[in-house]
């Protein structure tokens, strides 16, 4: 028995076409760049390549286990830790309300259509204040800093302060207009004020994923404190840095290991956040 016209299943993809084109495309834009980089993966493999990798993972082993290393190693892991936990809670002290005066529908000039000209050139200077901070790169901010107050966890924690303070405030404006807007509307047409109507209809419909992004910006806060340690910049990255400049691969070896285990804990306690926010 046959299938009727409108059941049959085509023989292919009715959308292969397109999307053949779209992957040519794509393999074709990447040659170019791969060419303007010098991206020449094969070298990895040479002979002289692989002798000069085999000679510089030789000295990982045996990792330093030694209990007085451990125990500094230890101190700076949870350094690298503070470190992060406090650049995310300044930049959220900058971030919320830097979000609040760059979100359209708290703006009272705005409920009747057209923004007025000193509210509008308000948001958009939040606006290319939010864009300046997060492109900024924290590494750059932590060596201005060491420059200014020295080497130490307070260039750490300003750097991710700034930039992720740019981070924050744009997603945080997206997030808040992105949802049910009316019911901030119908607050403020009713007289209530601009505070009471974020409280009382924005942050509700939108706690959980503001929650759960500001979970996540604090994992990446981890990862970034480490690399800041290399300009100096404090915490595991700068003992790391400091080894390596030693040649003491044993010492590199535990701390890499120490930090995968912080990573794999932060990654979990992240998730498990996020899961319960959601």
């Amino acid at each position: 028995m046959s299938l009727p016209a409108s059941t049959r299943v085509p023989p292919r993809d009715p959308a292969w076409l397109g999307r053949m084109f779209w992957f040519s495309a794509g393999l074709g834009s990447l040659w170019p760049l791969m060419v303007a980089t010098e991206f020449r993966p094969w070298v990895l493999l040479e002979p002289q390549s692989l002798a000069v990798t085999v000679r510089f993972l030789a000295d990982f082993v045996p990792p330093k286990l030694d209990l007085e290393f451990l125990i500094l190693v230890a101190r700076e892991a949870w350094r690298t830790v503070a470190i992060a936990t406090a650049g995310i809670s300044l930049a959220l002290l900058a971030a919320a309300p830097l979000a609040l005066l760059a979100t359209r529908s708290l703006s009272v000039s705005a409920l009747s259509g057209r923004m007025a000209s000193g509210p509008a050139l308000l948001r958009l200077s939040v606006r290319w204040l939010l864009i300046l901070l997060r492109s900024v790169p924290e590494l750059v901010w932590a060596l201005i800093f060491v420059r200014v107050v020295g080497l130490g966890v307070t260039a750490g924690v300003l750097a991710i302060a700034l930039t992720y303070a740019g981070m924050l405030g744009k997603v945080y404006a997206e997030v808040l207009e992105s949802g049910d807007t009316e019911p901030t509307r119908a607050l403020l047409r009713n007289g209530a004020g601009r505070v009471q109507a974020f409280f009382y209809a924005l942050l509700p419909q939108n706690a959980a994923e503001l929650s759960s992004y500001t979970v996540y910006r604090w994992e990446c806060a981890i990862r970034s404190s480490v690399v800041l340690g290399f300009v100096g910049a404090g915490g595991l990255g700068q003992q790391i840095d400091a080894s390596m400049k030693m040649f003491n691969g044993g010492e590199v070896a535990t701390m890499l290991l120490v930090f995968v285990l912080l990573v794999a804990v932060a990654d979990a306690l992240s998730a498990g956040l996020r899961k319960s926010l959601l």
